[in-house]
């Protein structure tokens, strides 16, 4: 057994290693998210990872060229999310640090002695000045005088735009979030979250009350205020029990989407999932889920046809209209200032791609705006143009402008002269069958220049999730995107290397996501595994004594799945921060049936051997290959102790393995210096063990 420092302090020679590019290189392009049209819809902000360095950017009429307006010059970890434009749109607020995905306590995966602070900045559009305001999160600036809303200690509190006059408004039981202004700015619709069930929330302003609204045992969210504010329109979800681990929901109650009055708090069904395919809820990735939109419709998401589509139906109730047919999935949504065009990303007609889409809120023919083979997402209406992110086979995620059907670039000189986009290869759609049969999509990455008859090692990469889809470009997710990088290094330096989007992954469907046994219900995935696997050691040009695995999270899992049970097809691998055992994780993802009935309780003891058994460390005694360990000891997705429990298994049987931990790191690392010395790590392991 061998192990490496807790943490490395000189980063690996790999990262120069010889060859087109260094991992460095491939990884110093900015990353850009996160973009908000101002109100006007003349300005439009967004966000850049430059190397760990996050900033604001915000590009206006008649130009739209960028300028960053805040000046964070340091790799320390903190995000930046949550911006918020003032109705005049001369600031915008943005929270800087804290846990901004589980909602933890703050991390410091900078090792500052003094943990920093969730805060409230405030920049001048202008970028003349930038004020940090106040420890919080979630701010909501009300259209009427700027009055601002916001979260801390999960209590909601306001303040004047320049921070003063801090007033606690709302000391309630429950998880506030979602804070949402009427559009005259005296009363703040809000969710509450509490144990098994959630409630929608109204303050007045001038009356200093609150109100919980249509009040049930289920989880109602995502209120959307009517343009008169007289009703809010919110989705009811039906609870369940919380199960061990995930496993595949296909059908179960209908969810619905309910209208509430808000001044005498009645309210009614205007729409309800039909039982079968469809009645388990799928969300699009936008942050809101139901957009009121013209003609008093409501436009939301639903799966009847086992596609993630959109549809639209009558305030007051009628018939659902599908506004997004084909065969595809929807993804971002964005409705226009006016309310009467819907814009939205979809794979349809490309099920590896992304592509811009609008439609009407009643129905009518969509219009396919973008093609090719750009990846793109994030539509965000402005005042006569249409800004998005968009990313390519050697591009990351970078901001466009559409103006009357024209493209322009916003931020092309952030690009580092040195970012090898010349070297990159185009990976190819390939189609590959599982051990039990399934056809499963994934990407080839050929190294460059190779011979013919040429024999190399080999990698096959899972991502995370398992609810994502590895695309034939830079992701628009930060941790893939960096996957997506890693991938193309790996192929520079000669390695074939398969990503392979699984089964319950996203972008093919329901059926596909929801699939059969996945998970905790007999990790049907490691079909996948083997499929991958088989089909490396299968062509002509792969060495098929040389084949490793790679992958993070769900894909840590499916790595150790692999290397637990087929060590003799894959060398070696590395596992960042992967489930090990399902079962323990009983205590976040599942809890004992209360009372005394029987027959749930045989139930539930049979869930948790199932998960046991859907797990590496069940299949732990036949390990041999070599794995390199890679986890923050502060991850607050998939517990620390995980890789605690295989290291130990490992240790007492005697197989090798080595490890990185970042002290204080999360799940997805805050620190770029964490990502560049992660991945060092990985390309000088497997050159060890595979070349």
């Amino acid at each position: 057994m061998k192990t490496l420092l807790c943490l490395l302090t000189l980063l690996p020679a790999s990262l120069c290693a010889a060859g087109p590019f260094t991992i460095q290189q491939i990884m110093s392009a900015p990353f850009a998210s996160a973009p908000a049209a101002s109100p006007k819809g003349a300005e439009v902000a967004w966000l850049e990872n430059e190397q760990g360095k996050r900033n604001v950017y915000v590009a206006a009429a008649p130009d739209w060229k960028a300028k960053r307006i805040t000046n964070f010059a340091t790799d320390d970890g903190e995000e930046i999310a949550e911006l918020a434009w003032a109705p005049d749109a001369s600031y915008l607020l943005f929270v800087r640090g804290g846990d901004l995905e589980t909602g933890g306590d703050n991390p410091n995966p900078a090792v500052s002695s003094i943990t920093p602070e969730q805060e409230i900045w405030c920049a001048a559009a202008d970028g003349s000045s930038v004020k940090k305001l106040t420890a919080g999160q979630g701010p909501a600036v009300s259209p009427a005088g700027g009055l601002v809303a916001f979260i801390k200690g999960g209590q909601i509190f306001t303040m004047q735009p320049n921070g003063e006059d801090v007033k606690n408004i709302v000391t309630q039981k429950g998880r506030p979030g979602d804070l949402h202004w009427s559009h005259d700015g005296q009363s703040l619709a809000f969710t509450t979250t509490r144990p098994g069930h959630s409630l929608i929330t109204i303050y007045s302003l001038a009356e200093k009350s609150l109100r919980y609204l249509d009040a049930s045992t289920d989880h109602d969210e995502d209120p959307v205020w009517s343009p008169d504010d007289s009703h809010l329109a919110y989705l009811r979800i039906p609870s369940v029990s919380p199960k061990i681990g995930p496993r595949p929901e296909r059908e179960g109650e209908p969810w619905s989407i309910r209208v509430v009055e808000v001044k005498t708090g009645i309210a009614r069904p205007v729409f309800r999932a039909s039982e079968g395919t469809g009645s388990v809820y799928h969300p699009v990735t936008s942050d809101q889920q139901v957009w009121w939109a013209d003609g008093d419709r409501l436009v939301f998401p639903w799966e009847r046809t086992g596609w993630c589509h959109l549809y639209s139906v009558p305030a007051n109730g009628g018939a659902p209209s599908e506004l997004t047919p084909g065969e595809g999935e929807v993804e971002d949504v964005a409705l226009s200032s006016d309310r009467k065009t819907v814009y939205f990303n979809a794979n349809i007609g490309d099920i590896d791609g992304r592509h811009l889409w609008s439609v009407a809120p009643a129905g009518g023919a969509a219009k396919q705006l973008t093609t090719g083979e750009r990846i793109d997402w994030a539509p965000t209406p402005l005042s006569g143009a249409l800004f998005f992110l968009s990313s390519s086979f050697n591009r990351k995620a970078h901001p466009l402008l559409r103006i009357e059907g024209k493209e322009q670039s916003v931020a092309d000189e952030l690009i580092p002269a040195d970012f090898p986009a010349s070297s990159l290869i185009k990976p190819q759609p390939v189609s590959i069958v599982a051990a039990d049969g399934m056809r499963i999509h994934g990407q080839l990455f050929l190294p460059p220049n190779a011979k013919p008859g040429e024999r190399h090692p080999a990698l096959a990469f899972f991502h995370g999730g398992s609810r994502r889809q590895m695309l034939l470009g830079f992701h628009y997710m930060y941790y893939y995107s960096n996957s997506y990088a890693m991938n193309q290094f790996l192929a520079s330096q000669g390695y074939v290397v398969l990503s392979v989007n699984y089964r319950s992954g996203i972008g093919y469907g329901m059926l596909f996501r929801e699939a059969l046994n996945y998970g905790a219900d007999g990790g049907s995935e490691y079909n996948d595994v083997v499929g991958a696997g088989l089909y490396l050691k299968n062509r002509t040009d792969v060495d098929p004594a040389r084949i490793g695995l790679w992958g993070g999270s769900y894909g840590g899992y499916l790595t150790a799945m692999g290397l637990s049970r087929a060590s003799d097809l894959f060398a070696a691998g590395v596992d960042f921060h992967g489930v090990h055992d399902w079962s323990s994780l009983r205590d976040v993802t599942g809890t004992p049936p209360a009372g005394g009935d029987p027959k749930a309780q045989r139930e539930y003891q049979e869930a948790l051997r199932l998960a046991f058994e859907s797990s590496p460390m069940a299949t732990v005694d036949s390990w041999k290959s070599p794995v390199l360990l890679i986890h923050g000891d502060d991850d607050r997705n998939v517990s620390f102790a995980q890789t605690e429990i295989l290291a130990e298994a490992l240790r007492a049987r005697h197989v090798e393995f080595e490890e990185l931990i970042f002290p204080n790191e999360i799940h997805d690392f805050l620190r770029y210096d964490h990502w560049v010395q992660a991945y060092g790590a990985t390309a000088d392991f497997f050159a060890r063990k595979l070349k």
